[in-house]
């Protein structure tokens, strides 16, 4: 039988993919909201009403769970598809253990998938706790960071010790660099960062999961490029349903991803960075994650040393909506940064 490439297939994947999930989408919306999975108002009834919820409180009532429809979906489907690949003439092909590679990815999908819907749960369920700004929903921030870095060490121990993977490429240069187990470390990090950085990125509708399509398109170029056939297959998979999501999600969004996706996705962008050998060309091609959650740092930085804001409000993307842009105008403008940002991250990953 000839020998298919995997790219023709992906592609048809994410057409399927969407075309699936937009049949789904809608019942499942409506089954959101009978088991009152929604947003919760989140400014305290008395006293100073914080900035953050007078621009975002007006979303209360938007059921929450995309990611959840997503990460099930994206699983159920790559599951049935990918044995039927070879069947059809597709060379699966990946220069690591399949079964390793496969483990990674789909641990990391789902475990900080359920690690974002018990947040979503407590969120939208728990009693609040009084915090400095306000009331604060979900789990304690240092809680859910710390088992983000147990569930990134665990990931990154798999790469490093069933993928044998412990390099940094640096383009232009051409340099690379072998870190040995201090890869471990590393790529939590990274994992860790990227986990948090699209969290803090979807605070607007369609911005994150925008963002992230045009992010995936990059990264399935490269690892078509890379011949690495279930990482290409799954990557077109989650476009798929990122774009059929994506339709309800723009403003005014009919239904958000939550914790659920967030977390899961941010860490798995960073696992396919990781994958594909392009950590320098993960932090240009999701360049406007970069940018977001150095913003919240910087305002940290401000809060803790000079005892005030340095933004009219964090991550940056709030700031705008605090000076008057409006959400659309934002989110829109951030897309086509993230574009260029891409095409750049994708010179720098193929030259």
């Amino acid at each position: 039988m000839r020998s298919i490439s995997s790219l023709p297939l992906s592609l048809g994947l994410v057409i399927f993919s969407f075309l699936v999930n937009s049949v789904i989408i809608i019942p499942f919306i409506d089954l959101l909201y009978k088991l009152n999975l929604t947003r919760r108002v989140e400014a305290p009834k008395k006293g100073k009403i914080p900035l953050f919820d007078k621009l975002h409180d007006i979303k209360a009532g938007t059921p929450v769970g995309g990611g959840i429809l997503i990460i099930v979906m994206v699983s159920l489907l790559f599951v049935i598809l990918f044995p039927l690949a070879s069947r059809l003439g597709v060379f699966i092909h990946t220069a690591y253990n399949l079964r390793g590679e496969l483990t990674v990815i789909f641990f990391t999908f789902i475990s900080f998938g359920l690690l974002g819907l018990f947040d979503d749960l407590i969120k939208m369920f728990g009693k609040p706790t009084q915090g400095i700004l306000g009331y604060w929903f979900g789990i304690r921030r240092w809680h859910k960071f710390i088992i983000q870095w147990i569930l990134g060490l665990i990931t990154a121990y798999m790469i490093y010790g069933y993928l044998g993977i412990d390099i940094i490429h640096i383009p232009l240069i051409g340099t690379v660099y072998h870190l040995g187990i201090w890869f471990v470390p590393f790529a939590a990090f990274v994992i860790v960062a990227f986990t948090n950085a699209f969290n803090i990125t979807d605070g607007l509708d369609g911005l994150a999961s925008g963002l992230l399509i045009i992010c995936l398109g990059a990264f399935g170029i490269i690892a078509a490029g890379n011949l690495d056939t279930p990482l290409s297959l799954f990557i077109g998979l989650w476009m798929g349903a990122l774009v059929a999501f994506l339709y309800f999600n723009i403003w005014p969004a009919r239904i958000f991803l939550g914790d659920a996706g967030a977390l899961s996705f941010g860490a798995s962008l960073a696992v396919i960075g990781l994958l594909t050998g392009s950590i320098v060309a993960l932090v240009v091609i999701g360049g406007i994650f970069v940018i977001e959650i150095t913003s919240s740092a910087i305002q940290i930085v401000g809060w803790k040393v000079f005892k005030k804001p340095i933004f009219p409000l964090a991550p940056i993307h709030h700031s705008f909506l605090a000076i008057g842009w409006e959400e659309p105008k934002i989110v829109m403008r951030a897309w086509l940064f993230g574009l260029m940002l891409a095409v750049f991250g994708l010179w720098l990953a193929t030259i």
